[in-house]
């Protein structure tokens, strides 16, 4: 479960990152949309090509978001899905928040750990934990 800071920071952030690695070596890539869960983060595969293929992999992956020079980094295990409940109801919530967009798949994030990346720190111990 996600302390609510947690929760503010990925819905506010200025800028998101996804960082994964596999068979196209290291890509990083903007991240517009994301459904923070209870214990999961969703990402939506709108056109992340070499992303998917990372994930094929089944490498730990990185999300980063931040503000200014605020900001955390989740480290977490990932799972691409195009199919079953979680991708129809992923469909579904992309449609509700911005129906030009087509969701291809939908990367579930299930955290590992999560860093606090601002200088000097900004978060306590608490807010960081999974």
């Amino acid at each position: 479960m996600f302390s609510s800071t947690i929760r503010d920071v990925l819905s506010t952030a200025a800028a998101k990152a996804f960082a994964t690695y596999g068979n196209t070596g290291i890509n990083v890539v903007p991240v517009s949309m994301i459904r923070v869960n209870d214990d999961t983060i969703w990402l939506f595969d709108f056109f992340m090509d070499k992303t998917v293929q990372n994930l094929d992999v089944k490498a730990p992956v990185a999300l980063t978001a931040w503000t200014d020079m605020k900001g955390i980094q989740i480290k977490a295990d990932a799972q691409y899905v195009t199919e079953g409940v979680e991708f129809m109801e992923a469909v579904a919530w992309v449609k509700e928040q911005n129906p030009a967009r087509v969701v291809k798949g939908l990367i579930i994030l299930t955290p590992t750990k999560i860093h606090d990346i601002s200088p000097g720190g900004a978060f306590l111990e608490n807010d960081l934990s999974i």
